[in-house]
């Protein structure tokens, strides 16, 4: 694949997922009459604990953004990723039956993973030009 390809996928999949996740994190860093009665009343966590993920998301969605920020960016994909699997784990957890709409927070992950394996992509033929 062509390095100007990897770039454009690279940002592609970047920019829908930072926006994705921005999205997510609106609602908790206001800590609005939805977010408490999803992530309070469903889910069981206390109301202190909205904005903290609200916060979270947005720095992570920041960092990925940044060029360069290595370890930062590492961590901050990490975060987000485990944050969505969090949410899908509670959301199954604490229904009586199978919900498949908590299935459908996993599609969320995929434009992360891709903007993940397409920076890596990007790492790795930035070094190849650098040699």
């Amino acid at each position: 694949m062509k390095p100007k390809t990897i770039n454009i996928l690279y940002w592609v999949f970047t920019i829908l997922f930072v926006l994705l996740m921005l999205f997510a994190s609106y609602g908790s860093i206001i800590v609005n009459d939805d977010a408490k009665k999803l992530i309070h009343d469903q889910l069981g966590f206390p109301v202190y604990f909205i904005p903290f993920t609200g916060f979270a998301k947005l720095l992570g969605s920041i960092a990925i953004l940044i060029p360069g920020l290595k370890t930062v960016k590492e961590w901050a994909y990490a975060g987000l990723f485990f944050d969505l699997a969090g949410a899908v784990y509670s959301g199954i957890a604490v229904s009586s039956t199978f919900d498949p709409r908590m299935l459908g927070m996993l599609i969320w992950i995929v434009p992360g993973i891709l903007s993940y394996i397409f920076w890596k992509k990007k790492m790795k033929t930035q070094a190849l030009v650098a040699q």
